[in-house]
């Protein structure tokens, strides 16, 4: 055994008997690579770039998830073009509000949990048991959370079996719950979860639950200076995604582009947006 780690160059302790899970490995052999350790213990809480409004919503046969671009630190934009949605694995998908540096490397490590598991056993998790491994994720954050430094994930995937997509919510101790029908988070979440609770049906096409979407992040950015609308003039537009039977799937720039410029269009005429109808 030594032999093979040597030459391979593998630790040994790839090579011990013991839990599935990468996050328990790193957390006995290596913890200064978790995520909760890669941020400096400070007596006052750093001004670091935070992400904003993310939001999910299903529709027949999937789930799609979409996340505005810009991160602010304190009252300046720290980026326009922040990724806040990322592939969690073939059938997942998952964003992020809150600290951009922790959020980053806790998704990162939440990938790499996927994996590690699927190698491990041979089987992938169900999708209850990818949001609970999230979940593990966001409990280990837990004290630099009560510091200041929070990242709220928002996780949705698709279910074989079931031909549904399933959305799961958190809070800063990493207890999952299931969001039926659509879910946003964030600074700019109470707009946005107005304008999804205006527009959302359970029959939406995909086009027209990428309209939702960008409307309802477009009523974030009106009211939450800390969210990013689109921006034509620099060609930004909102990360779309959505997870069906064939899988994760961003969709095209280009297609988002013709979403957003109906949407600009159609606030012209109407600056509030559309209204829903009265049954």
């Amino acid at each position: 055994m030594t032999g093979r780690t040597e030459d391979q160059g593998v630790p040994p302790e790839f090579f011990e008997a013991g839990s599935a899970s990468f996050v328990d490995l790193l957390r006995v052999h290596s913890p200064d690579l978790l995520p909760v350790n890669r941020v400096p213990d400070a007596g006052t809480v750093p001004e670091l770039p935070h992400g904003t409004t993310v939001l999910a919503l299903t529709f027949p046969g999937g789930v799609m998830m979409a996340g505005d671009r810009r991160a602010t630190q304190g009252n300046r934009i720290a980026y326009r073009e922040l990724e806040k949605v990322q592939r969690g694995d073939e059938y997942s998908a998952v964003a992020f509000a809150g600290t951009v540096g922790l959020a980053l490397e806790m998704v990162r490590l939440f990938q790499v949990e996927l994996e590690h598991y699927e190698k491990m056993e041979t089987v992938p998790l169900s999708l209850p048991g990818k949001a609970r491994r999230l979940g593990a994720v966001i409990q280990a954050n837990l004290a630099q959370a009560l510091q200041g430094l929070a990242v709220v994930p928002l996780f949705a995937g698709y279910e074989p079996g079931a031909d549904t997509g399933r959305i799961f919510t958190y809070d800063i101790t990493g207890a999952p719950q299931e969001a039926r029908g659509f879910h946003a988070d964030g600074s700019g979440s109470p707009y946005a979860l107005g304008a999804l609770k205006k527009l959302y049906r359970p029959d939406l096409s995909i086009r027209d639950a990428a309209t939702v979407c960008v409307q309802a992040l477009y009523d974030a950015a009106d009211d939450d200076s800390a969210t990013g609308g689109p921006d034509p003039a620099r060609r930004i537009y909102p990360t779309i995604a959505v997870v069906t039977e064939d899988g994760y799937r961003a969709l095209p720039a280009d297609e988002v582009a013709a979403v957003a410029g109906e949407v600009l269009e159609g606030r012209l005429a109407a600056p509030g947006g559309p209204v829903a109808p009265l049954r």
